[in-house]
């Protein structure tokens, strides 16, 4: 069993930056790739960014990519999503995600799921 615990949300004004980070119970290096999702109110939710066990191999959805940036410290057991010039759109609780591969997460499908941590972002 992974518990996995997010922090780092919180209340932001446009253009600003936070940092998600992802803490797992267990070791989680080279078993587990790692992702995270936001789900806005009244929306399902998305898949946002997902790092392999390695962490060689990043893929982004593509309203993120050149503003997040996705990493993980397998010594820490800990993934964290750098976000840069954040958008009211990017307003959703942010979920950190534990799944076999990057294409496992990509279709939605995790193993372990976190929480949830608030981002607001005010226009």
């Amino acid at each position: 069993q992974v518990q996995l615990v997010e922090s780092g949300g919180g209340l932001v004004q446009a253009g600003a930056s936070l940092r998600l980070s992802c803490a797992a119970s267990v070791r989680t290096r080279s078993t587990y790739a790692m992702g995270w999702f936001r789900q806005a109110p009244g929306k399902e939710r998305e898949y946002v960014a997902a790092i392999s066990g390695s962490g060689l191999v990043r893929n982004y959805v593509d309203s993120v990519k050149g503003r997040f940036t996705i990493s993980r410290d397998n010594a820490k057991n800990t993934v964290y999503l750098q976000m840069n010039s954040l958008k009211p759109e990017d307003t959703a609780v942010y979920f950190c995600a534990a799944g076999p591969t990057i294409s496992d997460l990509g279709r939605g499908s995790a193993d372990y799921w976190g929480q949830g941590t608030q981002v607001t972002v005010s226009s």
